[in-house]
Protein backbone atom coordinates (compact mmCIF):
# COMPACT_ATOMS: atom_id res chain seq x y z
CA UNK A 1 0.00 0.00 0.00
CA UNK A 2 2.86 2.64 1.01
CA UNK A 3 4.92 1.72 -2.61
CA UNK A 4 1.77 3.15 -4.29
CA UNK A 5 1.85 6.44 -2.61
CA UNK A 6 5.64 6.85 -1.64
CA UNK A 7 6.09 8.80 -5.10
CA UNK A 8 3.07 11.26 -3.75
CA UNK A 9 4.85 11.25 -0.20
CA UNK A 10 7.89 12.55 -1.82
CA UNK A 11 6.76 15.39 -3.19
CA UNK A 12 4.60 16.62 -0.43
CA UNK A 13 8.05 16.61 1.58
CA UNK A 14 9.87 18.37 -1.05
CA UNK A 15 7.05 20.78 -1.21
CA UNK A 16 7.38 21.29 2.49
CA UNK A 17 11.18 21.70 2.38
CA UNK A 18 10.81 24.15 -0.64
CA UNK A 19 8.21 26.74 0.68
CA UNK A 20 9.35 26.90 4.44
CA UNK A 21 12.91 26.76 3.92
CA UNK A 22 14.56 29.50 1.49
CA UNK A 23 18.30 28.44 2.49
CA UNK A 24 17.23 24.55 1.98
CA UNK A 25 15.21 25.84 -1.37
CA UNK A 26 18.67 27.04 -3.15
CA UNK A 27 20.23 24.03 -2.43
CA UNK A 28 17.59 22.03 -3.98
CA UNK A 29 16.89 24.28 -7.05
CA UNK A 30 21.16 23.65 -7.69
CA UNK A 31 20.31 20.21 -7.51
CA UNK A 32 17.43 20.01 -9.88
CA UNK A 33 18.70 22.48 -12.60
CA UNK A 34 22.50 19.97 -12.57
CA UNK A 35 20.31 17.05 -13.31
CA UNK A 36 18.56 18.93 -16.04
CA UNK A 37 21.66 19.69 -17.45
CA UNK A 38 22.76 16.17 -17.56
CA UNK A 39 19.67 15.27 -19.30
CA UNK A 40 20.29 17.58 -21.73
CA UNK A 41 23.67 16.60 -22.23
CA UNK A 42 22.30 12.92 -22.44
CA UNK A 43 20.40 13.87 -25.33
CA UNK A 44 22.51 16.19 -27.18
CA UNK A 45 25.39 12.91 -27.58
CA UNK A 46 23.11 11.21 -28.60
CA UNK A 47 22.29 13.35 -31.34
CA UNK A 48 25.47 14.77 -32.14
CA UNK A 49 27.01 11.35 -31.83
CA UNK A 50 24.28 10.25 -35.18
CA UNK A 51 25.25 6.76 -34.11
CA UNK A 52 28.98 6.98 -33.70
CA UNK A 53 29.60 6.38 -30.13
CA UNK A 54 27.31 2.88 -30.10
CA UNK A 55 29.24 1.73 -33.11
CA UNK A 56 32.41 2.49 -31.10
CA UNK A 57 31.54 0.54 -28.11
CA UNK A 58 30.29 -1.84 -30.01
CA UNK A 59 33.59 -2.60 -32.02
CA UNK A 60 36.09 -1.77 -29.22
CA UNK A 61 34.80 -4.87 -26.99
CA UNK A 62 36.37 -8.01 -27.92
CA UNK A 63 38.96 -7.53 -25.41
CA UNK A 64 38.83 -6.55 -21.51
CA UNK A 65 41.75 -3.74 -21.94
CA UNK A 66 40.09 -2.60 -25.29
CA UNK A 67 36.66 -2.70 -23.32
CA UNK A 68 37.87 -0.95 -20.48
CA UNK A 69 39.64 1.76 -22.26
CA UNK A 70 36.39 3.03 -24.35
CA UNK A 71 34.40 2.97 -21.29
CA UNK A 72 36.84 5.67 -19.72
CA UNK A 73 36.91 7.64 -22.83
CA UNK A 74 33.00 7.48 -23.34
CA UNK A 75 31.97 8.06 -20.28
CA UNK A 76 35.21 10.91 -19.65
CA UNK A 77 33.59 12.98 -22.68
CA UNK A 78 29.83 12.66 -22.11
CA UNK A 79 30.45 13.15 -18.70
CA UNK A 80 27.46 10.57 -18.13
CA UNK A 81 27.99 7.08 -16.97
CA UNK A 82 24.02 6.39 -17.40
CA UNK A 83 24.22 6.99 -21.19
CA UNK A 84 26.90 4.23 -21.62
CA UNK A 85 25.59 1.76 -19.00
CA UNK A 86 22.41 2.01 -20.83
CA UNK A 87 24.19 1.34 -24.41
CA UNK A 88 25.82 -1.59 -22.87
CA UNK A 89 22.88 -2.61 -21.30
CA UNK A 90 21.60 -2.57 -24.90
CA UNK A 91 23.60 -4.31 -26.83
CA UNK A 92 24.40 -7.02 -23.97
CA UNK A 93 20.46 -8.17 -24.34
CA UNK A 94 20.67 -7.65 -28.36
CA UNK A 95 23.57 -10.25 -28.41
CA UNK A 96 25.73 -7.26 -30.34
CA UNK A 97 28.32 -7.97 -27.75
CA UNK A 98 29.77 -9.81 -25.24
CA UNK A 99 29.01 -10.42 -20.93
CA UNK A 100 32.93 -9.97 -20.79
CA UNK A 101 32.81 -6.84 -23.01
CA UNK A 102 30.02 -5.07 -21.01
CA UNK A 103 32.22 -5.41 -17.85
CA UNK A 104 34.90 -4.21 -19.31
CA UNK A 105 33.18 -1.37 -20.12
CA UNK A 106 31.51 -0.67 -17.04
CA UNK A 107 34.73 -0.80 -15.56
CA UNK A 108 36.12 1.29 -17.13
CA UNK A 109 33.01 3.84 -17.22
CA UNK A 110 33.49 3.60 -13.80
CA UNK A 111 36.78 5.65 -14.10
CA UNK A 112 35.65 7.82 -16.36
CA UNK A 113 32.40 8.95 -14.19
CA UNK A 114 35.25 10.69 -11.69
CA UNK A 115 36.26 13.45 -14.22
CA UNK A 116 32.85 15.73 -13.09
CA UNK A 117 34.40 15.05 -9.25
CA UNK A 118 37.50 16.58 -11.28
CA UNK A 119 35.69 19.23 -12.48
CA UNK A 120 34.03 20.45 -9.97
CA UNK A 121 36.50 20.36 -7.65
CA UNK A 122 38.85 22.27 -10.00
CA UNK A 123 36.47 24.87 -11.40
CA UNK A 124 32.98 24.92 -9.74
CA UNK A 125 33.78 25.53 -6.53
CA UNK A 126 36.72 27.96 -6.96
CA UNK A 127 35.49 30.50 -9.17
CA UNK A 128 32.02 31.92 -10.23
CA UNK A 129 31.28 29.31 -12.76
CA UNK A 130 27.70 31.02 -12.89
CA UNK A 131 29.91 33.83 -15.04
CA UNK A 132 30.36 30.69 -17.89
CA UNK A 133 26.74 29.29 -17.83
CA UNK A 134 24.53 31.80 -18.80
CA UNK A 135 26.58 32.53 -22.34
CA UNK A 136 26.37 28.44 -22.53
CA UNK A 137 22.55 28.86 -22.18
CA UNK A 138 21.95 31.47 -24.22
CA UNK A 139 23.81 30.16 -26.87
CA UNK A 140 22.81 26.20 -26.34
CA UNK A 141 19.17 27.35 -26.85
CA UNK A 142 19.93 29.03 -29.95
CA UNK A 143 21.53 26.03 -31.31
CA UNK A 144 18.39 23.48 -30.44
CA UNK A 145 16.50 25.55 -32.65
CA UNK A 146 18.56 24.58 -35.64
CA UNK A 147 17.14 22.25 -38.58
CA UNK A 148 20.56 20.46 -38.44
CA UNK A 149 20.71 17.72 -36.18
CA UNK A 150 24.04 17.88 -35.67
CA UNK A 151 23.35 21.42 -34.72
CA UNK A 152 20.79 20.60 -32.45
CA UNK A 153 23.27 18.28 -30.75
CA UNK A 154 25.92 20.62 -30.00
CA UNK A 155 23.24 22.96 -29.15
CA UNK A 156 21.70 20.21 -26.32
CA UNK A 157 25.62 19.59 -24.80
CA UNK A 158 25.91 23.39 -24.31
CA UNK A 159 22.63 23.91 -23.66
CA UNK A 160 23.31 21.23 -20.40
CA UNK A 161 26.81 21.55 -19.72
CA UNK A 162 25.45 25.64 -19.14
CA UNK A 163 22.57 23.92 -16.92
CA UNK A 164 25.09 22.03 -14.82
CA UNK A 165 27.44 24.68 -14.28
CA UNK A 166 24.82 27.03 -13.38
CA UNK A 167 23.77 24.26 -10.85
CA UNK A 168 26.76 23.53 -9.40
CA UNK A 169 26.89 27.89 -8.57
CA UNK A 170 23.12 27.60 -7.45
CA UNK A 171 24.68 24.50 -4.66
CA UNK A 172 27.58 26.70 -3.72
CA UNK A 173 25.71 29.72 -3.07
CA UNK A 174 23.34 27.76 -1.07
CA UNK A 175 25.39 26.18 1.06
CA UNK A 176 27.21 29.09 1.55
CA UNK A 177 23.98 30.91 2.91
CA UNK A 178 23.03 27.89 5.24
CA UNK A 179 26.51 28.35 6.70
CA UNK A 180 25.48 31.60 8.28
CA UNK A 181 22.41 30.39 9.92
CA UNK A 182 23.14 26.54 10.69
CA UNK A 183 26.93 24.97 10.80
CA UNK A 184 26.24 21.03 9.57
CA UNK A 185 29.06 20.07 10.60
CA UNK A 186 28.89 20.40 14.01
CA UNK A 187 26.55 16.71 13.28
CA UNK A 188 29.67 15.21 11.69
CA UNK A 189 29.99 12.02 12.97
CA UNK A 190 33.46 9.77 13.34
CA UNK A 191 33.87 6.09 13.32
CA UNK A 192 31.74 3.12 12.55
CA UNK A 193 28.69 4.31 13.15
CA UNK A 194 29.71 7.55 10.92
CA UNK A 195 30.39 5.41 8.52
CA UNK A 196 27.02 3.53 8.57
CA UNK A 197 25.45 6.69 8.83
CA UNK A 198 26.75 8.22 6.19
CA UNK A 199 27.42 5.56 3.36
CA UNK A 200 23.66 5.31 3.92
CA UNK A 201 22.78 8.59 3.69
CA UNK A 202 25.09 8.74 0.14
CA UNK A 203 23.17 5.54 -0.78
CA UNK A 204 19.65 7.26 -0.39
CA UNK A 205 20.68 10.50 -1.76
CA UNK A 206 21.79 8.74 -4.82
CA UNK A 207 18.93 6.91 -5.57
CA UNK A 208 16.30 9.84 -4.98
CA UNK A 209 18.43 11.93 -7.00
CA UNK A 210 18.88 9.03 -9.88
CA UNK A 211 22.52 10.35 -10.56
CA UNK A 212 26.15 10.09 -8.73
CA UNK A 213 27.30 13.03 -10.96
CA UNK A 214 24.68 15.08 -9.02
CA UNK A 215 24.90 13.22 -5.93
CA UNK A 216 29.03 13.74 -5.91
CA UNK A 217 28.90 17.29 -7.34
CA UNK A 218 26.74 17.86 -4.01
CA UNK A 219 29.09 16.06 -1.55
CA UNK A 220 32.09 18.57 -3.00
CA UNK A 221 30.40 22.09 -2.73
CA UNK A 222 29.14 20.66 0.92
CA UNK A 223 32.55 19.79 1.65
CA UNK A 224 34.21 23.28 0.08
CA UNK A 225 31.63 25.23 2.54
CA UNK A 226 32.70 23.32 5.25
CA UNK A 227 28.87 21.92 5.63
CA UNK A 228 30.77 18.44 6.26
CA UNK A 229 33.74 17.13 7.70
CA UNK A 230 36.15 15.50 5.24
CA UNK A 231 36.14 11.89 6.35
CA UNK A 232 32.44 12.18 6.65
CA UNK A 233 32.52 13.27 3.01
CA UNK A 234 34.69 10.27 2.33
CA UNK A 235 31.70 8.10 3.42
CA UNK A 236 29.12 9.91 1.54
CA UNK A 237 30.93 8.99 -1.82
CA UNK A 238 31.37 5.63 -1.09
CA UNK A 239 27.46 5.17 -0.33
CA UNK A 240 26.93 7.45 -4.05
CA UNK A 241 28.42 4.68 -5.37
CA UNK A 242 27.07 2.05 -4.24
CA UNK A 243 23.53 4.31 -4.66
CA UNK A 244 24.39 4.69 -8.49
CA UNK A 245 24.04 0.89 -9.13
CA UNK A 246 20.97 0.42 -7.09
CA UNK A 247 19.19 2.33 -9.62
CA UNK A 248 20.70 0.26 -12.32
CA UNK A 249 19.92 -2.53 -10.94
CA UNK A 250 15.59 -1.10 -10.64
CA UNK A 251 16.09 -0.44 -14.11
CA UNK A 252 16.78 -3.55 -15.08
CA UNK A 253 14.32 -5.36 -13.82
CA UNK A 254 12.32 -4.92 -16.41
CA UNK A 255 15.10 -6.43 -18.73
CA UNK A 256 16.11 -9.65 -20.06
CA UNK A 257 18.22 -12.11 -19.20
CA UNK A 258 21.72 -10.09 -20.50
CA UNK A 259 20.55 -6.93 -18.71
CA UNK A 260 20.06 -8.46 -15.27
CA UNK A 261 23.40 -9.93 -15.34
CA UNK A 262 25.04 -6.84 -16.37
CA UNK A 263 23.30 -4.30 -13.50
CA UNK A 264 23.74 -7.56 -11.50
CA UNK A 265 27.99 -7.26 -12.53
CA UNK A 266 27.90 -3.71 -11.34
CA UNK A 267 26.39 -4.38 -8.29
CA UNK A 268 29.29 -6.63 -7.46
CA UNK A 269 31.49 -4.42 -8.72
CA UNK A 270 30.63 -1.81 -6.04
CA UNK A 271 29.61 -3.59 -3.07
CA UNK A 272 32.85 -5.14 -3.34
CA UNK A 273 34.80 -2.29 -3.44
CA UNK A 274 32.61 -0.15 -0.85
CA UNK A 275 33.63 -3.29 1.50
CA UNK A 276 37.48 -3.07 0.89
CA UNK A 277 37.52 1.23 1.21
CA UNK A 278 35.22 0.73 4.50
CA UNK A 279 37.32 -1.67 6.12
CA UNK A 280 40.51 0.17 5.08
CA UNK A 281 38.40 3.73 4.92
CA UNK A 282 41.43 5.61 6.98
CA UNK A 283 44.38 4.08 5.94
CA UNK A 284 42.74 5.19 2.49
CA UNK A 285 42.23 8.83 3.86
CA UNK A 286 46.27 8.96 4.71
CA UNK A 287 46.84 7.46 1.52
CA UNK A 288 44.89 10.16 -0.31
CA UNK A 289 46.34 12.88 1.59
CA UNK A 290 50.32 11.24 0.95
CA UNK A 291 49.20 10.86 -3.06
CA UNK A 292 47.41 14.54 -3.00
CA UNK A 293 50.52 16.30 -1.82
CA UNK A 294 52.82 14.43 -4.67
CA UNK A 295 50.92 15.48 -7.28
CA UNK A 296 50.74 19.36 -5.86
CA UNK A 297 47.21 19.29 -4.44
CA UNK A 298 47.68 21.40 -1.25
CA UNK A 299 46.81 19.88 2.05
CA UNK A 300 44.09 22.33 2.73
CA UNK A 301 42.36 21.49 -0.60
CA UNK A 302 39.51 19.18 0.79
CA UNK A 303 37.65 19.05 -2.29
CA UNK A 304 40.30 18.15 -4.94
CA UNK A 305 41.29 15.32 -2.55
CA UNK A 306 37.83 14.20 -2.53
CA UNK A 307 37.69 14.14 -6.48
CA UNK A 308 41.20 11.97 -5.73
CA UNK A 309 39.58 9.35 -3.52
CA UNK A 310 36.46 9.07 -5.81
CA UNK A 311 39.59 8.02 -8.43
CA UNK A 312 41.06 6.13 -6.39
CA UNK A 313 37.91 4.37 -5.01
CA UNK A 314 36.91 3.34 -8.11
CA UNK A 315 40.83 1.92 -9.36
CA UNK A 316 40.46 -0.53 -6.49
CA UNK A 317 37.67 -1.57 -8.24
CA UNK A 318 39.13 -2.84 -11.02
CA UNK A 319 41.89 -3.78 -9.44
CA UNK A 320 39.61 -6.40 -7.49
CA UNK A 321 37.52 -7.14 -10.62
CA UNK A 322 39.46 -7.69 -13.81
CA UNK A 323 41.36 -10.51 -12.78
CA UNK A 324 38.31 -12.04 -11.84
CA UNK A 325 36.13 -10.94 -14.71
CA UNK A 326 35.99 -14.87 -16.31
CA UNK A 327 35.02 -16.18 -13.19
CA UNK A 328 32.63 -13.64 -12.67
CA UNK A 329 31.20 -13.74 -16.07
CA UNK A 330 30.88 -17.98 -15.79
CA UNK A 331 28.62 -17.51 -12.66
CA UNK A 332 26.72 -14.33 -13.82
CA UNK A 333 25.71 -17.14 -16.79
CA UNK A 334 24.20 -19.32 -14.48
CA UNK A 335 22.16 -16.94 -13.48
CA UNK A 336 19.07 -15.46 -14.71
CA UNK A 337 17.99 -18.58 -17.54
CA UNK A 338 15.36 -18.56 -19.79
CA UNK A 339 13.35 -21.64 -18.89
CA UNK A 340 11.94 -22.24 -22.35
CA UNK A 341 13.00 -20.55 -25.19
CA UNK A 342 9.70 -21.39 -26.66
CA UNK A 343 7.31 -19.68 -24.14
CA UNK A 344 6.58 -17.66 -26.69
CA UNK A 345 7.23 -14.26 -24.19
CA UNK A 346 9.59 -11.48 -25.64
CA UNK A 347 13.22 -12.56 -25.24
CA UNK A 348 14.61 -9.47 -26.21
CA UNK A 349 12.22 -6.61 -26.09
CA UNK A 350 12.81 -4.07 -23.08
CA UNK A 351 12.26 -0.69 -22.46
CA UNK A 352 16.33 0.08 -21.92
CA UNK A 353 17.31 -1.33 -25.71
CA UNK A 354 14.11 0.51 -27.34
CA UNK A 355 16.14 4.25 -26.66
CA UNK A 356 19.64 2.96 -28.83
CA UNK A 357 18.72 2.90 -32.09
CA UNK A 358 21.19 -0.09 -33.19
CA UNK A 359 20.53 -2.04 -30.41
CA UNK A 360 16.46 -1.66 -30.72
CA UNK A 361 16.97 -2.88 -34.34
CA UNK A 362 19.20 -5.60 -33.02
CA UNK A 363 16.72 -7.00 -30.89
CA UNK A 364 13.83 -6.50 -32.98
CA UNK A 365 15.59 -9.05 -35.61
CA UNK A 366 16.31 -11.16 -33.00
CA UNK A 367 12.81 -11.28 -31.50
CA UNK A 368 11.26 -11.38 -35.03
CA UNK A 369 14.05 -14.35 -35.12
CA UNK A 370 12.21 -16.18 -32.41
CA UNK A 371 9.02 -15.51 -33.82
CA UNK A 372 10.29 -17.28 -36.98
CA UNK A 373 11.68 -20.38 -35.12
CA UNK A 374 8.68 -20.85 -32.74
CA UNK A 375 6.01 -20.61 -35.41
CA UNK A 376 8.03 -23.24 -37.74
CA UNK A 377 8.02 -25.58 -34.71
CA UNK A 378 4.27 -25.19 -34.43
CA UNK A 379 4.04 -25.59 -38.51
CA UNK A 380 6.02 -28.62 -38.38
CA UNK A 381 4.11 -30.22 -35.73
CA UNK A 382 0.93 -29.27 -37.25
CA UNK A 383 1.89 -31.28 -40.62
CA UNK A 384 3.05 -34.30 -37.82
CA UNK A 385 6.58 -33.99 -38.22
CA UNK A 386 9.56 -33.00 -35.78
CA UNK A 387 12.26 -30.33 -37.16
CA UNK A 388 15.14 -32.45 -36.06
CA UNK A 389 13.87 -35.34 -38.07
CA UNK A 390 13.85 -33.64 -41.63
CA UNK A 391 16.10 -30.63 -41.03
CA UNK A 392 19.62 -31.48 -42.78
CA UNK A 393 18.21 -35.37 -43.72
CA UNK A 394 19.18 -36.43 -46.70
CA UNK A 395 15.83 -37.87 -47.83
CA UNK A 396 13.21 -35.41 -46.25
CA UNK A 397 10.54 -37.90 -48.87
CA UNK A 398 11.45 -40.76 -47.10
CA UNK A 399 10.79 -39.04 -43.72
CA UNK A 400 7.32 -37.72 -44.28
CA UNK A 401 6.33 -40.91 -46.01
CA UNK A 402 7.11 -43.07 -42.54
CA UNK A 403 6.20 -40.30 -40.37
CA UNK A 404 3.70 -41.33 -37.71
CA UNK A 405 0.13 -39.13 -37.79
CA UNK A 406 -0.26 -39.25 -34.13
CA UNK A 407 1.20 -35.98 -32.96
CA UNK A 408 -1.32 -33.90 -31.29
CA UNK A 409 -0.61 -30.41 -31.93
CA UNK A 410 -3.48 -27.73 -33.21
CA UNK A 411 -1.57 -24.87 -34.67
CA UNK A 412 -4.85 -22.68 -34.17
CA UNK A 413 -4.48 -22.98 -30.33
CA UNK A 414 -0.80 -21.74 -30.99
CA UNK A 415 -2.14 -18.78 -33.04
CA UNK A 416 -4.63 -17.41 -30.68
CA UNK A 417 -2.98 -18.27 -27.63
CA UNK A 418 0.66 -17.44 -28.15
CA UNK A 419 1.84 -16.48 -30.92
CA UNK A 420 -0.83 -13.68 -31.68
CA UNK A 421 0.61 -12.04 -28.91
CA UNK A 422 3.93 -11.59 -29.23
CA UNK A 423 3.36 -10.67 -32.90
CA UNK A 424 2.12 -8.07 -31.18
CA UNK A 425 4.65 -7.24 -28.77
CA UNK A 426 6.74 -6.54 -31.57
CA UNK A 427 4.89 -4.78 -33.79
CA UNK A 428 4.10 -2.30 -30.83
CA UNK A 429 7.58 -2.50 -29.69
CA UNK A 430 9.06 -1.76 -33.37
CA UNK A 431 6.38 1.31 -33.82
CA UNK A 432 7.56 2.75 -30.23
CA UNK A 433 11.21 2.51 -31.72
CA UNK A 434 10.90 4.33 -34.83
CA UNK A 435 10.36 7.81 -32.84
CA UNK A 436 14.05 8.83 -32.35
CA UNK A 437 15.31 6.90 -35.75
CA UNK A 438 17.12 7.82 -38.90
CA UNK A 439 14.83 7.96 -41.76
CA UNK A 440 17.35 4.48 -43.23
CA UNK A 441 16.42 2.81 -39.68
CA UNK A 442 13.05 3.78 -39.61
CA UNK A 443 13.43 1.75 -43.14
CA UNK A 444 14.96 -1.15 -41.51
CA UNK A 445 12.00 -1.30 -38.73
CA UNK A 446 9.06 -1.64 -41.31
CA UNK A 447 11.12 -4.46 -43.52
CA UNK A 448 11.08 -6.17 -40.00
CA UNK A 449 7.44 -5.37 -39.36
CA UNK A 450 6.93 -7.04 -42.60
CA UNK A 451 9.26 -10.23 -42.07
CA UNK A 452 7.49 -10.38 -38.86
CA UNK A 453 3.41 -10.24 -40.86
CA UNK A 454 4.93 -13.17 -43.41
CA UNK A 455 5.61 -15.15 -40.59
CA UNK A 456 2.07 -14.88 -38.61
CA UNK A 457 0.81 -15.38 -42.62
CA UNK A 458 2.13 -18.90 -43.05
CA UNK A 459 0.50 -19.89 -39.63
CA UNK A 460 -2.56 -18.53 -40.52
CA UNK A 461 -2.15 -21.03 -44.48
CA UNK A 462 -0.74 -24.00 -42.14
CA UNK A 463 -4.17 -23.16 -39.76
CA UNK A 464 -6.51 -23.80 -42.64
CA UNK A 465 -4.17 -26.86 -44.15
CA UNK A 466 -4.00 -29.13 -40.82
CA UNK A 467 -7.22 -30.66 -41.05
CA UNK A 468 -7.24 -32.31 -44.70
CA UNK A 469 -3.54 -32.67 -43.99
CA UNK A 470 -4.71 -35.44 -41.43
CA UNK A 471 -7.60 -36.55 -42.85
CA UNK A 472 -6.49 -37.10 -46.21
CA UNK A 473 -2.78 -38.71 -44.80
CA UNK A 474 -5.23 -41.59 -43.66
CA UNK A 475 -7.07 -41.77 -46.66
CA UNK A 476 -7.37 -45.27 -48.51
CA UNK A 477 -6.94 -44.06 -51.90
CA UNK A 478 -3.27 -43.64 -52.41
CA UNK A 479 -3.50 -40.92 -54.80
CA UNK A 480 -4.77 -38.15 -52.61
CA UNK A 481 -2.48 -39.55 -49.91
CA UNK A 482 0.85 -39.39 -51.83
CA UNK A 483 -0.54 -35.76 -53.36
CA UNK A 484 -0.67 -34.24 -49.58
CA UNK A 485 2.58 -35.91 -48.45
CA UNK A 486 3.83 -33.65 -51.63
CA UNK A 487 2.70 -30.97 -49.90
CA UNK A 488 4.46 -31.55 -46.57
CA UNK A 489 7.72 -32.91 -48.71
CA UNK A 490 7.88 -28.97 -50.21
CA UNK A 491 6.91 -27.23 -46.66
CA UNK A 492 9.80 -29.49 -44.90
CA UNK A 493 12.33 -28.62 -47.73
CA UNK A 494 11.56 -25.11 -47.81
CA UNK A 495 12.20 -24.80 -43.96
CA UNK A 496 15.22 -27.03 -44.41
CA UNK A 497 16.67 -25.07 -47.04
CA UNK A 498 16.00 -21.48 -44.92
CA UNK A 499 17.87 -24.01 -41.99
CA UNK A 500 20.55 -24.28 -44.18
CA UNK A 501 21.16 -21.04 -45.72
CA UNK A 502 21.00 -19.38 -41.72
CA UNK A 503 24.94 -20.35 -42.35
CA UNK A 504 25.67 -18.39 -45.21
CA UNK A 505 27.39 -15.19 -44.69
CA UNK A 506 27.63 -14.07 -48.42
CA UNK A 507 24.32 -12.79 -48.79
CA UNK A 508 24.57 -13.39 -52.76
CA UNK A 509 24.49 -17.02 -51.77
CA UNK A 510 21.64 -16.56 -49.81
CA UNK A 511 19.93 -15.04 -52.48
CA UNK A 512 20.81 -17.38 -54.99
CA UNK A 513 19.30 -20.37 -52.73
CA UNK A 514 16.13 -18.21 -52.04
CA UNK A 515 15.33 -18.16 -55.83
CA UNK A 516 16.09 -21.50 -56.77
CA UNK A 517 13.60 -22.24 -53.98
CA UNK A 518 11.09 -20.20 -55.16
CA UNK A 519 11.45 -21.61 -58.38
CA UNK A 520 11.44 -25.39 -56.88
CA UNK A 521 8.04 -24.61 -54.73
CA UNK A 522 6.39 -22.88 -57.73
CA UNK A 523 4.97 -26.50 -58.71
CA UNK A 524 2.74 -25.98 -55.64
CA UNK A 525 0.26 -23.29 -57.24
CA UNK A 526 -2.55 -24.92 -58.17
CA UNK A 527 -3.10 -22.83 -60.76
CA UNK A 528 -0.32 -24.10 -62.63
CA UNK A 529 -0.29 -27.36 -61.43
CA UNK A 530 -0.95 -29.75 -64.44
CA UNK A 531 -0.48 -32.86 -61.94
CA UNK A 532 -4.71 -31.97 -60.17
CA UNK A 533 -5.83 -31.92 -63.78
CA UNK A 534 -4.34 -35.16 -64.57
CA UNK A 535 -5.80 -36.73 -61.43
CA UNK A 536 -9.54 -35.80 -62.09
CA UNK A 537 -9.27 -36.40 -65.57
CA UNK A 538 -8.66 -40.10 -65.22
CA UNK A 539 -10.71 -40.19 -62.24
CA UNK A 540 -8.27 -40.86 -59.88
CA UNK A 541 -9.10 -38.42 -57.49
CA UNK A 542 -13.02 -37.71 -56.89
CA UNK A 543 -14.54 -33.87 -56.90
CA UNK A 544 -14.26 -33.16 -53.14
CA UNK A 545 -10.82 -34.58 -53.23
CA UNK A 546 -9.97 -32.33 -56.15
CA UNK A 547 -11.62 -29.24 -54.70
CA UNK A 548 -9.40 -29.91 -51.47
CA UNK A 549 -6.26 -30.22 -53.03
CA UNK A 550 -6.62 -27.31 -54.87
CA UNK A 551 -7.06 -25.43 -52.28
CA UNK A 552 -4.67 -26.89 -50.04
CA UNK A 553 -2.64 -26.43 -52.88
CA UNK A 554 -2.71 -22.91 -52.81
CA UNK A 555 -2.22 -22.21 -48.58
CA UNK A 556 0.79 -25.36 -49.12
CA UNK A 557 1.69 -22.46 -51.45
CA UNK A 558 1.48 -19.49 -49.63
CA UNK A 559 3.38 -20.81 -46.82
CA UNK A 560 6.32 -21.34 -48.40
CA UNK A 561 6.19 -18.02 -50.22
CA UNK A 562 5.34 -16.53 -46.59
CA UNK A 563 8.32 -18.21 -45.08
CA UNK A 564 10.92 -17.20 -48.03
CA UNK A 565 9.80 -14.12 -47.59
CA UNK A 566 10.38 -13.35 -44.23
CA UNK A 567 13.62 -15.29 -44.40
CA UNK A 568 14.82 -13.09 -47.19
CA UNK A 569 14.77 -9.43 -45.36
CA UNK A 570 16.06 -11.33 -41.67
CA UNK A 571 18.85 -12.96 -43.48
CA UNK A 572 19.67 -10.46 -46.43
CA UNK A 573 20.25 -6.63 -44.93
CA UNK A 574 21.90 -5.41 -48.20
CA UNK A 575 18.78 -4.03 -50.32
CA UNK A 576 20.26 -3.94 -53.49
CA UNK A 577 21.42 -7.41 -53.24
CA UNK A 578 17.63 -8.45 -51.81
CA UNK A 579 16.32 -6.17 -55.13
CA UNK A 580 18.18 -8.46 -57.22
CA UNK A 581 15.32 -11.87 -56.63
CA UNK A 582 12.30 -9.28 -56.75
CA UNK A 583 13.96 -8.26 -60.35
CA UNK A 584 14.75 -11.84 -61.19
CA UNK A 585 10.87 -12.72 -60.58
CA UNK A 586 9.51 -9.59 -62.46
CA UNK A 587 11.47 -10.65 -65.98
CA UNK A 588 10.29 -14.18 -65.34
CA UNK A 589 6.43 -12.87 -64.84
CA UNK A 590 6.93 -10.73 -68.56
Amino acid sequence: MLKRYYFQFFLLSLAFVVFFNDDYKIIIAGIAIFIVGMVFMEEGFKLFSGGMLEKTLQASTDTLPKAMGTGFVATAIMQSSSLVSIIIISFLSAELITLSGAIGVILGSNIGSTTTAWIVSSFGVKIDIAAYAMPMIIFGAALKYSKSKSYQGIGKIVLGLGFVFLGIAYMKDGFEVLQKTIDMSKYALEGYLGILVYVLLGMIATVIMQSSAASITLIITALATNQIIYINALELVIGANVGTTITAVLAALSSNSNGKRVALAHFIIKVATAFVAILFLYQLSDFTTYLALKIGIDSDDYAMQLALFHTIFNVIGVLLVSPFTGRLVKYLETLFIEVNIYALKPLYLDNVVINVPDAAIESIKKEIIHLYDSSVEAISHSMFLHRHEFIKSADIKSVVKNSKMNMKSDVNEFYTNKIKSLYGDIIHYATLSQEEMSEEDQNRIYDLKLASREIIEAVKNMRDLQKNIYYYSKSRNSYIKEEYDNLRVYIAKTIDTIERLKEHDDELDVISTIELLKESTKALDSIKNSRIDTLIRENKIDSKMATSLINDSSFAYGVTQNLIQAATILWIEDMDIRTLGVQDEDKQGI
